[in-house]
Protein backbone atom coordinates (compact mmCIF):
# COMPACT_ATOMS: atom_id res chain seq x y z
CA UNK A 1 0.00 0.00 0.00
CA UNK A 2 1.48 3.34 -1.14
CA UNK A 3 2.28 5.72 1.50
CA UNK A 4 -0.63 8.72 2.47
CA UNK A 5 1.35 12.26 1.40
CA UNK A 6 0.67 15.34 -0.07
CA UNK A 7 -0.77 18.71 1.31
CA UNK A 8 -3.94 19.53 1.41
CA UNK A 9 -6.04 23.18 1.92
CA UNK A 10 -9.48 23.46 2.70
CA UNK A 11 -9.94 26.78 2.65
CA UNK A 12 -12.76 29.72 3.62
CA UNK A 13 -15.43 26.99 5.20
CA UNK A 14 -17.82 27.50 7.88
CA UNK A 15 -15.99 25.44 10.33
CA UNK A 16 -18.22 23.46 13.46
CA UNK A 17 -16.11 21.72 15.71
CA UNK A 18 -17.24 21.59 19.40
CA UNK A 19 -13.85 20.45 20.61
CA UNK A 20 -12.83 23.77 20.03
CA UNK A 21 -15.59 25.92 20.48
CA UNK A 22 -15.73 26.53 17.39
CA UNK A 23 -19.45 27.45 15.79
CA UNK A 24 -19.62 28.63 12.04
CA UNK A 25 -16.07 30.85 12.03
CA UNK A 26 -14.97 30.88 8.59
CA UNK A 27 -11.40 29.37 8.13
CA UNK A 28 -9.18 26.74 6.98
CA UNK A 29 -8.12 23.27 8.06
CA UNK A 30 -4.42 22.44 7.23
CA UNK A 31 -3.68 18.91 6.31
CA UNK A 32 -0.19 17.08 5.51
CA UNK A 33 0.43 13.20 5.22
CA UNK A 34 -3.16 12.10 6.70
CA UNK A 35 -2.85 14.48 9.64
CA UNK A 36 -4.33 17.88 10.17
CA UNK A 37 -1.81 20.36 10.69
CA UNK A 38 -1.55 24.69 11.82
CA UNK A 39 -0.25 25.10 8.38
CA UNK A 40 0.78 23.88 4.96
CA UNK A 41 2.85 24.94 2.12
CA UNK A 42 1.55 27.54 -1.13
CA UNK A 43 1.58 24.23 -2.81
CA UNK A 44 -1.00 22.52 -1.48
CA UNK A 45 -4.10 21.52 -2.93
CA UNK A 46 -7.10 23.58 -1.93
CA UNK A 47 -10.49 22.60 -1.88
CA UNK A 48 -12.85 25.73 -1.99
CA UNK A 49 -15.31 25.55 0.79
CA UNK A 50 -16.12 29.33 0.86
CA UNK A 51 -20.15 28.94 1.95
CA UNK A 52 -19.98 25.21 2.98
CA UNK A 53 -19.90 23.97 6.59
CA UNK A 54 -16.88 21.87 7.43
CA UNK A 55 -17.12 19.08 10.11
CA UNK A 56 -14.60 16.43 11.36
CA UNK A 57 -15.52 12.96 10.26
CA UNK A 58 -18.57 11.43 11.36
CA UNK A 59 -18.16 8.57 14.41
CA UNK A 60 -20.88 5.83 14.64
CA UNK A 61 -21.08 4.91 18.21
CA UNK A 62 -23.52 1.76 17.27
CA UNK A 63 -24.14 -0.08 14.08
CA UNK A 64 -24.46 -3.64 13.15
CA UNK A 65 -22.38 -3.32 9.55
CA UNK A 66 -19.95 -6.80 9.48
CA UNK A 67 -20.33 -10.65 11.16
CA UNK A 68 -22.37 -13.63 10.99
CA UNK A 69 -25.76 -11.96 12.02
CA UNK A 70 -25.37 -9.60 8.91
CA UNK A 71 -25.01 -12.63 6.38
CA UNK A 72 -27.66 -14.53 7.93
CA UNK A 73 -29.92 -11.43 7.16
CA UNK A 74 -28.64 -11.01 3.65
CA UNK A 75 -29.38 -14.38 3.08
CA UNK A 76 -32.21 -14.92 4.00
CA UNK A 77 -33.88 -11.41 2.71
CA UNK A 78 -33.14 -11.41 -1.28
CA UNK A 79 -35.30 -9.35 -1.52
CA UNK A 80 -33.66 -6.43 0.79
CA UNK A 81 -31.39 -6.71 -2.91
CA UNK A 82 -33.97 -5.08 -4.77
CA UNK A 83 -32.95 -1.77 -3.10
CA UNK A 84 -29.99 -1.07 -5.44
CA UNK A 85 -28.01 2.02 -5.60
CA UNK A 86 -26.74 4.03 -8.83
CA UNK A 87 -24.49 3.34 -11.91
CA UNK A 88 -21.50 1.82 -10.37
CA UNK A 89 -18.23 3.56 -11.87
CA UNK A 90 -14.26 3.54 -11.44
CA UNK A 91 -13.32 2.81 -8.62
CA UNK A 92 -16.69 1.91 -6.86
CA UNK A 93 -18.17 -1.38 -7.44
CA UNK A 94 -21.25 -3.23 -7.34
CA UNK A 95 -23.16 -2.03 -4.59
CA UNK A 96 -26.60 -3.80 -3.28
CA UNK A 97 -28.69 -4.10 -0.85
CA UNK A 98 -30.86 -1.69 1.49
CA UNK A 99 -30.90 -2.05 5.50
CA UNK A 100 -28.53 -5.00 4.96
CA UNK A 101 -25.75 -3.35 2.33
CA UNK A 102 -23.05 -5.39 1.07
CA UNK A 103 -19.86 -4.34 2.88
CA UNK A 104 -18.87 -2.34 -0.44
CA UNK A 105 -22.13 -0.06 -0.35
CA UNK A 106 -21.59 -0.26 3.89
CA UNK A 107 -17.97 1.74 3.11
CA UNK A 108 -19.29 4.06 0.39
CA UNK A 109 -22.43 5.18 2.00
CA UNK A 110 -20.78 5.74 5.11
CA UNK A 111 -18.43 8.22 3.01
CA UNK A 112 -20.93 9.97 1.19
CA UNK A 113 -22.34 10.77 4.51
CA UNK A 114 -18.85 12.50 5.25
CA UNK A 115 -18.47 9.34 8.58
CA UNK A 116 -14.94 8.08 8.76
CA UNK A 117 -15.28 5.55 11.72
CA UNK A 118 -17.90 3.03 12.54
CA UNK A 119 -17.59 0.47 15.60
CA UNK A 120 -19.53 -2.85 14.99
CA UNK A 121 -21.95 -3.14 18.03
CA UNK A 122 -22.08 -6.88 18.83
CA UNK A 123 -19.64 -9.14 17.93
CA UNK A 124 -19.87 -13.24 18.78
CA UNK A 125 -16.34 -14.05 19.66
CA UNK A 126 -16.02 -17.46 18.17
CA UNK A 127 -17.27 -15.40 15.14
CA UNK A 128 -14.65 -12.94 15.00
CA UNK A 129 -12.73 -14.22 12.67
CA UNK A 130 -15.35 -13.52 9.78
CA UNK A 131 -16.68 -10.14 11.68
CA UNK A 132 -12.74 -8.99 11.33
CA UNK A 133 -12.97 -10.41 6.97
CA UNK A 134 -15.60 -8.04 6.66
CA UNK A 135 -14.52 -5.51 8.59
CA UNK A 136 -11.27 -5.77 6.35
CA UNK A 137 -13.31 -5.46 2.94
CA UNK A 138 -15.51 -2.72 3.70
CA UNK A 139 -13.85 0.19 1.69
CA UNK A 140 -12.28 3.66 3.39
CA UNK A 141 -13.87 4.06 7.17
CA UNK A 142 -12.20 2.76 9.87
CA UNK A 143 -13.76 0.29 12.17
CA UNK A 144 -13.81 -1.45 15.57
CA UNK A 145 -15.82 -4.32 17.14
CA UNK A 146 -17.28 -5.05 20.72
CA UNK A 147 -17.43 -8.69 21.65
CA UNK A 148 -20.51 -9.44 23.75
CA UNK A 149 -20.16 -10.82 27.28
CA UNK A 150 -23.46 -10.28 29.14
CA UNK A 151 -24.51 -13.92 28.20
CA UNK A 152 -21.06 -15.14 28.61
CA UNK A 153 -20.48 -18.71 30.69
CA UNK A 154 -17.46 -17.74 31.88
CA UNK A 155 -18.58 -14.27 32.77
CA UNK A 156 -21.39 -15.32 34.54
CA UNK A 157 -19.76 -17.95 36.63
CA UNK A 158 -16.60 -15.69 37.92
CA UNK A 159 -19.47 -12.80 38.76
CA UNK A 160 -21.93 -15.29 40.53
CA UNK A 161 -18.94 -15.78 43.28
CA UNK A 162 -17.50 -12.00 42.80
CA UNK A 163 -14.64 -12.46 40.88
CA UNK A 164 -14.07 -9.48 39.47
CA UNK A 165 -10.52 -9.62 39.18
CA UNK A 166 -11.06 -12.77 37.40
CA UNK A 167 -13.64 -11.60 35.12
CA UNK A 168 -11.48 -8.47 33.85
CA UNK A 169 -8.80 -10.78 33.60
CA UNK A 170 -11.00 -13.14 30.72
CA UNK A 171 -12.26 -9.83 29.45
CA UNK A 172 -8.39 -9.30 28.73
CA UNK A 173 -7.49 -12.57 27.20
CA UNK A 174 -10.94 -12.51 25.14
CA UNK A 175 -10.32 -8.86 23.73
CA UNK A 176 -6.73 -9.76 22.72
CA UNK A 177 -7.95 -12.63 20.75
CA UNK A 178 -10.74 -11.47 19.19
CA UNK A 179 -9.00 -8.36 18.19
CA UNK A 180 -12.06 -6.23 20.11
CA UNK A 181 -12.67 -3.03 21.38
CA UNK A 182 -14.64 -3.06 24.43
CA UNK A 183 -17.20 -5.04 26.38
CA UNK A 184 -20.76 -5.07 24.86
CA UNK A 185 -23.86 -6.76 27.12
CA UNK A 186 -26.92 -7.61 25.39
CA UNK A 187 -29.99 -8.61 27.29
CA UNK A 188 -27.56 -9.65 30.20
CA UNK A 189 -28.74 -12.89 31.40
CA UNK A 190 -31.66 -13.14 28.91
CA UNK A 191 -30.16 -13.98 25.87
CA UNK A 192 -28.85 -17.23 28.42
CA UNK A 193 -31.74 -18.03 29.48
CA UNK A 194 -33.02 -18.10 26.21
CA UNK A 195 -31.72 -21.27 26.25
CA UNK A 196 -34.05 -22.92 28.63
CA UNK A 197 -37.01 -21.12 26.48
CA UNK A 198 -36.99 -18.29 29.05
CA UNK A 199 -35.90 -14.45 29.64
CA UNK A 200 -34.96 -11.72 31.89
CA UNK A 201 -36.97 -9.29 31.17
CA UNK A 202 -36.68 -7.34 34.89
CA UNK A 203 -32.89 -6.76 36.30
CA UNK A 204 -33.32 -9.24 39.43
CA UNK A 205 -34.72 -11.88 37.66
CA UNK A 206 -32.54 -15.20 37.94
CA UNK A 207 -31.21 -16.80 34.93
CA UNK A 208 -31.19 -20.69 35.12
CA UNK A 209 -28.15 -22.83 36.02
CA UNK A 210 -26.12 -20.09 36.72
CA UNK A 211 -28.07 -18.19 39.71
CA UNK A 212 -27.21 -14.70 38.48
CA UNK A 213 -29.41 -11.90 37.64
CA UNK A 214 -28.97 -9.16 34.88
CA UNK A 215 -28.17 -6.36 37.71
CA UNK A 216 -25.48 -8.62 39.28
CA UNK A 217 -24.03 -8.97 35.57
CA UNK A 218 -23.64 -5.17 34.81
CA UNK A 219 -22.50 -4.57 37.99
CA UNK A 220 -19.74 -6.81 37.84
CA UNK A 221 -19.04 -5.98 34.21
CA UNK A 222 -18.87 -2.06 34.75
CA UNK A 223 -16.37 -2.92 37.78
CA UNK A 224 -14.29 -5.23 35.40
CA UNK A 225 -14.39 -2.80 32.58
CA UNK A 226 -13.04 0.08 35.49
CA UNK A 227 -10.64 -2.14 37.02
CA UNK A 228 -9.26 -2.55 33.35
CA UNK A 229 -9.57 1.33 32.28
CA UNK A 230 -10.45 0.50 29.07
CA UNK A 231 -10.95 3.22 26.87
CA UNK A 232 -14.94 2.91 26.76
CA UNK A 233 -17.53 2.34 29.21
CA UNK A 234 -19.61 -0.73 29.21
CA UNK A 235 -22.03 -0.64 26.20
CA UNK A 236 -25.49 -1.71 27.33
CA UNK A 237 -28.31 -3.09 25.55
CA UNK A 238 -30.76 -3.31 28.55
CA UNK A 239 -33.40 -6.14 29.28
CA UNK A 240 -37.26 -6.05 28.39
CA UNK A 241 -36.38 -3.96 24.88
CA UNK A 242 -39.19 -3.21 22.64
CA UNK A 243 -41.88 -3.83 25.21
CA UNK A 244 -44.98 -2.19 26.61
CA UNK A 245 -43.70 -0.61 30.15
CA UNK A 246 -40.20 -1.44 30.09
CA UNK A 247 -39.18 2.17 31.01
CA UNK A 248 -39.06 0.94 34.89
CA UNK A 249 -36.49 -2.00 33.97
CA UNK A 250 -34.38 0.73 31.54
CA UNK A 251 -34.38 3.46 34.95
CA UNK A 252 -33.56 0.18 37.11
CA UNK A 253 -30.57 -0.60 34.99
CA UNK A 254 -29.34 3.01 34.62
CA UNK A 255 -29.38 3.39 38.38
CA UNK A 256 -26.64 0.86 38.16
CA UNK A 257 -24.03 3.57 37.35
CA UNK A 258 -24.87 5.51 40.54
CA UNK A 259 -21.79 6.68 42.57
CA UNK A 260 -19.14 4.54 39.78
CA UNK A 261 -15.92 6.29 39.12
CA UNK A 262 -14.33 5.54 35.86
CA UNK A 263 -10.25 4.96 36.21
CA UNK A 264 -9.13 5.31 32.13
CA UNK A 265 -7.12 7.56 30.57
CA UNK A 266 -8.70 8.01 27.56
CA UNK A 267 -11.01 10.85 28.38
CA UNK A 268 -14.12 9.58 28.88
CA UNK A 269 -15.90 10.37 31.99
CA UNK A 270 -19.11 8.06 31.61
CA UNK A 271 -18.84 4.32 33.05
CA UNK A 272 -22.01 2.83 30.78
CA UNK A 273 -23.41 3.62 27.59
CA UNK A 274 -27.09 2.45 27.16
CA UNK A 275 -27.48 1.98 23.91
CA UNK A 276 -30.77 2.35 21.16
CA UNK A 277 -32.33 3.82 24.05
CA UNK A 278 -35.28 4.47 21.93
CA UNK A 279 -36.31 1.16 22.46
CA UNK A 280 -36.02 1.00 25.89
CA UNK A 281 -38.10 4.32 26.65
CA UNK A 282 -41.99 3.07 26.46
CA UNK A 283 -44.85 3.35 28.51
CA UNK A 284 -48.27 1.28 29.15
CA UNK A 285 -49.17 -2.14 29.70
CA UNK A 286 -50.08 -3.31 26.24
CA UNK A 287 -50.30 -2.12 23.04
CA UNK A 288 -53.40 -0.88 23.37
CA UNK A 289 -51.85 2.01 25.43
CA UNK A 290 -48.12 1.45 24.41
CA UNK A 291 -47.06 5.24 24.93
CA UNK A 292 -43.45 7.68 24.87
CA UNK A 293 -41.46 7.78 28.26
CA UNK A 294 -38.32 9.71 27.23
CA UNK A 295 -39.08 12.40 29.28
CA UNK A 296 -39.16 10.42 32.12
CA UNK A 297 -35.82 8.62 30.63
CA UNK A 298 -34.26 11.66 29.57
CA UNK A 299 -34.78 13.27 33.34
CA UNK A 300 -33.34 10.89 34.62
CA UNK A 301 -30.24 10.81 32.10
CA UNK A 302 -29.75 14.56 32.16
CA UNK A 303 -29.22 14.26 35.68
CA UNK A 304 -26.45 11.47 36.05
CA UNK A 305 -23.64 12.67 34.26
CA UNK A 306 -21.87 9.46 34.28
CA UNK A 307 -24.32 7.80 31.30
CA UNK A 308 -23.98 8.36 28.07
CA UNK A 309 -26.87 7.15 25.77
CA UNK A 310 -27.62 6.81 21.63
CA UNK A 311 -30.87 6.97 20.04
CA UNK A 312 -32.00 4.02 18.21
CA UNK A 313 -34.34 6.29 15.53
CA UNK A 314 -36.99 4.30 14.16
CA UNK A 315 -36.98 5.99 10.56
CA UNK A 316 -40.62 4.30 9.44
CA UNK A 317 -38.59 2.14 6.53
CA UNK A 318 -38.47 -1.33 5.84
CA UNK A 319 -36.11 -2.87 7.46
CA UNK A 320 -34.19 -6.30 9.08
CA UNK A 321 -33.50 -6.37 13.14
CA UNK A 322 -30.98 -8.37 14.15
CA UNK A 323 -29.60 -8.61 17.33
CA UNK A 324 -27.94 -10.86 20.24
CA UNK A 325 -30.84 -10.30 21.93
CA UNK A 326 -32.34 -13.92 20.56
CA UNK A 327 -35.68 -14.13 22.84
CA UNK A 328 -36.62 -10.73 21.91
CA UNK A 329 -36.20 -11.90 17.85
CA UNK A 330 -38.55 -14.47 18.93
CA UNK A 331 -41.24 -12.62 20.35
CA UNK A 332 -41.31 -9.96 17.34
CA UNK A 333 -41.49 -13.13 15.04
CA UNK A 334 -44.65 -13.99 17.33
CA UNK A 335 -45.86 -10.35 16.72
CA UNK A 336 -45.35 -10.20 12.93
CA UNK A 337 -45.25 -13.57 11.36
CA UNK A 338 -42.52 -12.70 9.20
CA UNK A 339 -39.05 -14.83 8.47
CA UNK A 340 -37.35 -15.79 11.49
CA UNK A 341 -33.30 -16.89 11.91
CA UNK A 342 -32.28 -17.63 15.26
CA UNK A 343 -28.86 -19.43 16.33
CA UNK A 344 -27.31 -20.01 19.78
CA UNK A 345 -23.34 -19.12 19.71
CA UNK A 346 -21.92 -22.04 21.95
CA UNK A 347 -20.98 -20.83 25.17
CA UNK A 348 -21.02 -16.92 24.41
CA UNK A 349 -24.39 -15.80 23.30
CA UNK A 350 -26.78 -16.13 20.38
CA UNK A 351 -28.66 -13.90 17.67
CA UNK A 352 -31.99 -13.38 16.10
CA UNK A 353 -33.24 -12.22 12.57
CA UNK A 354 -36.62 -11.08 11.46
CA UNK A 355 -37.34 -8.59 8.71
CA UNK A 356 -39.73 -5.91 9.95
CA UNK A 357 -41.81 -2.66 8.65
CA UNK A 358 -42.36 -0.02 10.56
CA UNK A 359 -45.16 1.69 9.04
CA UNK A 360 -46.30 4.99 10.10
CA UNK A 361 -50.19 4.35 9.80
CA UNK A 362 -49.33 1.81 12.48
CA UNK A 363 -49.87 3.30 16.09
CA UNK A 364 -46.98 1.38 17.91
CA UNK A 365 -44.25 2.75 14.89
CA UNK A 366 -45.84 6.07 15.16
CA UNK A 367 -45.26 6.36 18.93
CA UNK A 368 -41.78 4.72 18.40
CA UNK A 369 -40.51 7.37 15.66
CA UNK A 370 -41.45 9.91 18.26
CA UNK A 371 -39.97 8.39 21.02
CA UNK A 372 -36.71 8.39 19.36
CA UNK A 373 -36.76 12.08 18.57
CA UNK A 374 -37.77 13.17 21.95
CA UNK A 375 -34.95 11.51 23.38
CA UNK A 376 -32.63 13.69 21.58
CA UNK A 377 -34.84 16.93 21.70
CA UNK A 378 -34.83 16.30 25.76
CA UNK A 379 -31.39 15.80 25.86
CA UNK A 380 -29.59 19.04 27.57
CA UNK A 381 -25.76 17.34 26.69
CA UNK A 382 -25.60 16.58 23.03
CA UNK A 383 -21.74 15.02 24.10
CA UNK A 384 -23.69 12.34 26.16
CA UNK A 385 -26.26 11.93 23.17
CA UNK A 386 -25.68 10.09 19.82
CA UNK A 387 -27.46 10.01 17.04
CA UNK A 388 -27.82 6.53 15.40
CA UNK A 389 -30.69 3.71 14.65
CA UNK A 390 -29.11 0.99 15.69
CA UNK A 391 -28.58 0.14 12.02
CA UNK A 392 -30.86 -1.85 11.09
CA UNK A 393 -32.81 -2.61 13.60
CA UNK A 394 -35.10 0.70 13.52
CA UNK A 395 -33.84 1.58 10.02
CA UNK A 396 -30.88 2.29 8.04
CA UNK A 397 -27.74 3.93 8.94
CA UNK A 398 -28.23 5.93 5.67
CA UNK A 399 -31.09 7.64 7.15
CA UNK A 400 -28.76 9.55 9.58
CA UNK A 401 -29.20 12.74 7.51
CA UNK A 402 -33.09 12.38 7.54
CA UNK A 403 -33.33 12.16 11.73
CA UNK A 404 -30.95 15.20 11.45
CA UNK A 405 -33.37 16.62 9.03
CA UNK A 406 -36.15 15.98 11.87
CA UNK A 407 -34.27 17.17 14.81
CA UNK A 408 -33.00 20.23 12.99
CA UNK A 409 -36.77 21.24 11.39
CA UNK A 410 -39.96 21.22 13.37
CA UNK A 411 -41.76 21.76 10.06
CA UNK A 412 -40.25 18.15 8.65
CA UNK A 413 -41.35 16.62 11.73
CA UNK A 414 -44.97 17.65 11.38
CA UNK A 415 -45.03 17.20 8.10
CA UNK A 416 -44.57 13.12 9.03
CA UNK A 417 -46.70 13.31 12.38
CA UNK A 418 -49.68 15.24 9.91
CA UNK A 419 -49.23 12.24 7.43
CA UNK A 420 -50.36 9.86 9.86
CA UNK A 421 -53.57 8.58 9.61
CA UNK A 422 -54.14 8.13 12.84
CA UNK A 423 -52.12 11.51 14.18
CA UNK A 424 -54.54 12.41 16.99
CA UNK A 425 -53.61 9.12 18.67
CA UNK A 426 -50.36 9.20 18.33
CA UNK A 427 -50.47 12.90 19.63
CA UNK A 428 -52.43 11.68 22.14
CA UNK A 429 -49.72 9.06 22.77
CA UNK A 430 -46.00 11.29 22.45
CA UNK A 431 -45.07 14.63 23.62
CA UNK A 432 -43.34 15.17 19.60
CA UNK A 433 -45.92 17.77 18.78
CA UNK A 434 -44.98 19.83 21.87
CA UNK A 435 -41.43 20.19 21.46
CA UNK A 436 -40.65 23.14 18.81
CA UNK A 437 -36.87 22.95 20.21
CA UNK A 438 -34.46 23.09 16.77
CA UNK A 439 -31.26 21.39 16.86
CA UNK A 440 -28.27 23.52 15.91
CA UNK A 441 -25.23 22.24 13.37
CA UNK A 442 -23.49 22.58 16.60
CA UNK A 443 -25.12 19.92 18.81
CA UNK A 444 -25.47 17.71 15.86
CA UNK A 445 -21.67 17.48 15.54
CA UNK A 446 -21.51 16.89 18.92
CA UNK A 447 -23.99 14.27 18.68
CA UNK A 448 -22.47 12.89 15.78
CA UNK A 449 -18.50 13.40 16.23
CA UNK A 450 -16.96 14.86 19.56
CA UNK A 451 -19.35 13.26 21.47
CA UNK A 452 -19.17 10.04 20.08
CA UNK A 453 -15.66 9.47 19.90
CA UNK A 454 -14.89 10.80 23.25
CA UNK A 455 -17.51 8.52 24.34
CA UNK A 456 -15.38 5.62 22.54
CA UNK A 457 -11.89 7.04 24.34
CA UNK A 458 -11.24 7.94 20.78
CA UNK A 459 -10.02 11.42 21.18
CA UNK A 460 -6.72 11.43 20.05
CA UNK A 461 -8.01 9.96 16.50
CA UNK A 462 -11.15 11.06 15.62
CA UNK A 463 -13.84 13.83 15.91
CA UNK A 464 -12.31 16.85 16.07
CA UNK A 465 -10.46 19.26 13.80
CA UNK A 466 -7.67 19.94 16.28
CA UNK A 467 -4.03 19.75 14.59
CA UNK A 468 -2.63 16.16 14.85
CA UNK A 469 -5.46 14.04 14.91
CA UNK A 470 -6.24 11.89 11.59
CA UNK A 471 -7.58 14.26 8.96
CA UNK A 472 -11.18 13.31 8.80
CA UNK A 473 -12.83 15.94 7.25
CA UNK A 474 -16.32 16.73 5.60
CA UNK A 475 -17.79 19.42 3.51
CA UNK A 476 -21.18 19.75 3.90
CA UNK A 477 -23.28 22.11 1.09
CA UNK A 478 -24.62 24.14 3.90
CA UNK A 479 -24.08 27.55 4.52
CA UNK A 480 -23.60 28.44 8.45
CA UNK A 481 -25.68 32.17 8.79
CA UNK A 482 -28.46 31.28 5.80
CA UNK A 483 -29.57 27.52 6.62
CA UNK A 484 -31.80 26.70 4.09
CA UNK A 485 -35.83 26.68 4.22
CA UNK A 486 -36.68 23.55 2.67
CA UNK A 487 -35.81 21.19 5.42
CA UNK A 488 -35.11 18.45 2.56
CA UNK A 489 -31.83 20.11 1.62
CA UNK A 490 -30.67 19.38 5.22
CA UNK A 491 -31.34 16.27 4.52
CA UNK A 492 -29.68 16.07 0.92
CA UNK A 493 -26.19 17.69 1.99
CA UNK A 494 -25.76 15.29 4.99
CA UNK A 495 -26.67 12.34 2.45
CA UNK A 496 -24.05 13.34 0.00
CA UNK A 497 -20.99 15.33 1.09
CA UNK A 498 -19.60 17.84 -1.33
CA UNK A 499 -16.12 16.76 -0.33
CA UNK A 500 -14.44 14.32 2.65
CA UNK A 501 -10.96 13.51 2.94
CA UNK A 502 -10.48 10.46 5.10
CA UNK A 503 -6.99 10.07 6.30
CA UNK A 504 -5.86 12.98 4.40
CA UNK A 505 -7.04 11.94 1.09
CA UNK A 506 -9.90 13.45 -0.60
CA UNK A 507 -12.23 9.71 -0.84
CA UNK A 508 -15.91 11.78 -2.07
CA UNK A 509 -16.46 14.71 -4.56
CA UNK A 510 -19.70 16.00 -4.94
CA UNK A 511 -21.43 12.98 -3.56
CA UNK A 512 -19.18 10.93 -5.59
CA UNK A 513 -16.58 8.12 -4.59
CA UNK A 514 -13.16 8.58 -6.27
CA UNK A 515 -11.42 6.31 -3.99
CA UNK A 516 -10.96 3.52 -1.69
CA UNK A 517 -8.99 4.88 0.93
CA UNK A 518 -6.59 3.77 3.38
CA UNK A 519 -8.74 2.48 5.78
CA UNK A 520 -7.51 1.11 9.33
CA UNK A 521 -8.99 -0.95 11.77
CA UNK A 522 -9.24 -0.27 15.85
CA UNK A 523 -8.87 -2.70 18.73
CA UNK A 524 -7.14 -2.52 22.51
CA UNK A 525 -4.47 -4.57 24.08
CA UNK A 526 -5.03 -5.02 27.72
CA UNK A 527 -1.79 -5.53 29.38
CA UNK A 528 -1.83 -7.01 32.78
CA UNK A 529 -0.13 -9.62 35.16
CA UNK A 530 -0.78 -13.40 34.20
CA UNK A 531 -4.22 -14.81 35.86
CA UNK A 532 -3.20 -18.46 36.41
CA UNK A 533 -6.93 -19.72 37.11
CA UNK A 534 -8.03 -18.10 34.40
CA UNK A 535 -5.76 -19.43 32.29
CA UNK A 536 -6.58 -22.75 33.66
CA UNK A 537 -9.77 -22.77 33.12
CA UNK A 538 -10.02 -21.13 29.80
CA UNK A 539 -7.70 -24.12 28.65
CA UNK A 540 -9.72 -26.82 30.25
CA UNK A 541 -12.93 -25.58 28.73
CA UNK A 542 -11.33 -25.87 24.97
CA UNK A 543 -9.51 -29.58 26.43
CA UNK A 544 -12.94 -30.65 27.44
CA UNK A 545 -14.45 -30.13 24.24
CA UNK A 546 -16.77 -27.15 25.10
CA UNK A 547 -16.16 -25.18 22.11
CA UNK A 548 -15.87 -26.80 18.27
CA UNK A 549 -12.51 -25.31 17.65
CA UNK A 550 -9.43 -25.86 19.18
CA UNK A 551 -7.52 -23.29 21.63
CA UNK A 552 -5.04 -22.39 19.10
CA UNK A 553 -7.54 -22.09 16.09
CA UNK A 554 -9.82 -19.12 18.25
CA UNK A 555 -7.93 -16.12 18.42
CA UNK A 556 -7.85 -13.95 15.25
CA UNK A 557 -5.23 -13.89 12.96
CA UNK A 558 -2.99 -10.67 11.94
CA UNK A 559 -3.66 -10.40 8.45
CA UNK A 560 -7.76 -10.29 8.78
CA UNK A 561 -6.73 -7.08 10.70
CA UNK A 562 -3.69 -5.56 9.04
CA UNK A 563 -2.80 -1.88 8.96
CA UNK A 564 -4.18 -1.28 12.87
CA UNK A 565 -4.66 1.46 15.51
CA UNK A 566 -3.26 -0.79 18.54
CA UNK A 567 -4.61 1.10 22.24
CA UNK A 568 -2.73 -0.20 24.50
CA UNK A 569 -4.00 -0.44 28.06
CA UNK A 570 -1.82 -0.67 30.76
CA UNK A 571 -3.63 -2.32 34.17
CA UNK A 572 -1.35 -1.57 37.48
CA UNK A 573 -2.50 -4.19 39.78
Amino acid sequence: MSEIKGEILIKGGFIVDPTQKINGDVGDVAIRDGKIVDKVSSAAKVIDAKGRVVMSGGVDVHSHVAGPKVNVGRIIRPEDKLFKSGVTHDPTRMEIGFSIPSVLKTGYDYARMGYGFVMEAAMPPIHAPHVHEEIHDTPIIDEGALPVFGNNWFVMEYLKKGEVENTAAYIAWLLKATKGYGVKVVNPGGTAAWAWGMNCLGIEDHVPYFEITPHEIITGLMAANEYLGLPHSIHVHQNNLGNPGNYPTTLASLKLAEGVKTKNKFGREQVMHSTHLQFHSYGGDSWANFCSKAKEVMDYVNKQKNITIDLGCVTLDETTTMTADGPFEHHLHALNHLKWANVDVEMETAAGVVPYIYDKNVVPNGVQWATGLELALYAKDPMRTFITTDHPNAGPFIRYPRVIKWLMNQKSREAVLASMKKVDKVIDLTNIHTLDRELTLYEIAAMTRAGPAKCLGLTNLYGSLKPGMIADVAVYDLNFNNMPSDPEKIESAFLNSSCFVKSGEIVVRDGEVISHGHKKTVWVNPIMKENPQVKRDVAESFNKGYYTVGLTNYPVREYLAPHPFVIDVNVEA
